[in-house]
């Protein structure tokens, strides 16, 4: 297949005008890496499946290949395409063992994570407080669903979740779902609702177990536990899920890696 001439290489106006380009001063890489970001948002390329090899891809942008690489190399570095040596590029998802955990920091104290189980104590539709609807981007009464469980760990209550999704995107979610669906929850999404966490925000601190929340994790009153909220977004930054969690660290940890 003949290469693209380097010429080809300086502008992005050498992008076809129906791709939707970036501007100008942007580096190519990453008006390509915008141009699939596009693609994977819009739902043309589905979690699982592959995406055109790296020789269509260049010759739908009017590019060399060696951009495309670049813009999918950054692509797989943030956990959105998985290359597979002999298979081609495929969207990534959260079925996916390699990434499974990604999104669960809870390990046991010899640096493990365990498979937990779930107990859904509620799942109802409810209006946003101002709150939520300002972490979620909605306004204030909009409808949400709400669901609070338990994760289990060996069949010890470990973390406490309270979680909240736009009603509208999530309209039709229900305990008896959440308790169906045996892989990663996030997983769950992707398949039933047709949405993709791709990344997450998170704040932590340190907090003492109220009555109510010491009964659901079986520990003394006042127990100190972590709190974890996490603000999960999916492409184009758009905010899909508030969930706040308190953590039992009394025989595990919350292991993050920074790169």
């Amino acid at each position: 297949m003949p290469s693209v001439p380097p010429a080809a290489e300086q502008s992005a106006t050498d992008i076809v005008p129906d791709e939707g380009a970036a501007p100008a001063f942007s580096p190519l890489y990453q008006q390509i890496k915008t141009l699939i970001l596009q693609r994977l948002e819009s739902g043309d390329w589905k979690p699982g499946e592959s995406i055109p090899s790296e020789t269509d891809l260049a010759l739908r942008f009017r590019v060399s290949q060696g951009t495309v690489r670049k813009a999918i190399d950054e692509l797989a570095g943030d956990n959105l395409l998985i290359r597979r040596q002999g298979k081609g590029t495929f969207v990534a998802t959260h079925s996916e063992r390699h990434v499974q955990y990604r999104f669960l920091k809870l390990r046991n104290d010899s640096g493990e994570y365990e498979h937990s189980d779930r107990r859904i104590l509620e799942c109802k539709r409810v209006r946003a407080s101002a709150e939520v609807a300002r972490a979620l981007q909605l306004r204030a009464g909009e409808p949400v669903m709400q669901t609070r469980r338990i994760l289990l760990f060996g069949g010890v209550p470990r973390i406490l979740e309270d979680i909240w999704l736009p009603g509208q995107t999530f309209k039709g979610l229900t305990a008896a779902q959440m308790l169906a669906y045996k892989g990663p929850t996030y997983a769950m999404f992707e398949l039933e609702f047709g949405v993709r966490m791709v990344r997450a925000s998170e704040k932590l601190r340190a907090v003492a177990a109220s009555a109510d929340q010491a009964s659901l994790l079986d520990v003394a009153d006042a127990s100190p536990l972590l709190s974890v909220e996490r603000l999960s977004f999916t492409y184009n930054d758009t905010p899909m899920e508030l969930r706040r969690g308190l953590y039992r660290t009394d025989s595990h940890h919350y292991h993050n890696q920074l790169n």
